[in-house]
């Protein structure tokens, strides 16, 4: 039977790493000296020296709330703008778009924060795909690579476990997704190099997806 939900993963599933790496990243860290010389009520969660720690933990690619948070505070300048607009794989929207039609509830959870992901796909190449999602979820729910966080959610929209499949790249994150009972699909993009699992069923994209889990097409 096909799924009843989806939980999407962003990076690498739905939008390019490169996005990221290549345009989001940089955006925060050019801004991030202007940021914590502004004494924002986001900071109070960040140990002194702040710039430094918050520098550190964006070289380590860190999922550190805080971090999440501030960043999606300056994007938000960046996206109201008009200086960014979000990459989105092109097969993505016009499945969404199908799978919301069709009935399928659709939920996000990204190590990014809700209000980030918001942006993302509020401000997107396709236009603004927000709508589409039933709610959002991030690591305030708990981390990506435990278990307890998958059944949480599933706990959280009501749904049994194995009525939820899991869209990613990351195959710990897949692994934790399947251990709370959760179905799993890797998303296994050209573009960003992602390594097949061999524990997963895996995807070149969206249209894949749907094929293999029976979900609407057209």
């Amino acid at each position: 039977m096909p799924p009843a939900a989806i939980l999407t993963d962003i990076e690498g599933t739905t939008t390019p790493i490169s996005f990221v790496h290549r345009v989001l990243f940089p955006y925060a860290r050019a801004r991030m000296a202007g940021f914590v010389a502004s004494n924002h009520p986001a900071l109070d969660d960040v140990p002194e020296p702040r710039l430094e720690t918050l520098l550190g933990w964006m070289d380590r690619d860190e999922k550190i709330t805080a971090l999440k948070t501030i960043q999606g505070i300056i994007w938000a300048e960046g996206y109201e703008s008009g200086a960014l607009t979000s990459e989105i794989y092109e097969d993505v929207p016009p499945a969404l778009r199908r799978w919301a039609r069709a009935g399928l509830r659709l939920y996000v959870y990204s190590s990014g924060s809700v209000a980030a992901q918001k942006l993302l796909f509020g401000h997107s190449s396709a236009g603004d795909l927000n709508g589409l999602f039933q709610a959002n979820f991030d690591t305030r729910v708990g981390p990506k690579r435990e278990a307890a966080s998958y059944g949480a959610i599933a706990k959280g929209i009501g749904l049994l476990a194995e009525e939820v499949l899991f869209l990613s790249d990351v195959e710990a994150e897949l692994d934790a997704a399947a251990e709370a009972g959760l179905r799993t699909c890797q998303l296994v993009r050209e573009t960003d190099g992602t390594v097949a699992s061999t524990r997963h069923a895996t995807a070149a994209d969206f249209g894949e997806v749907a094929a293999a889990f029976g979900l609407a097409r057209g």
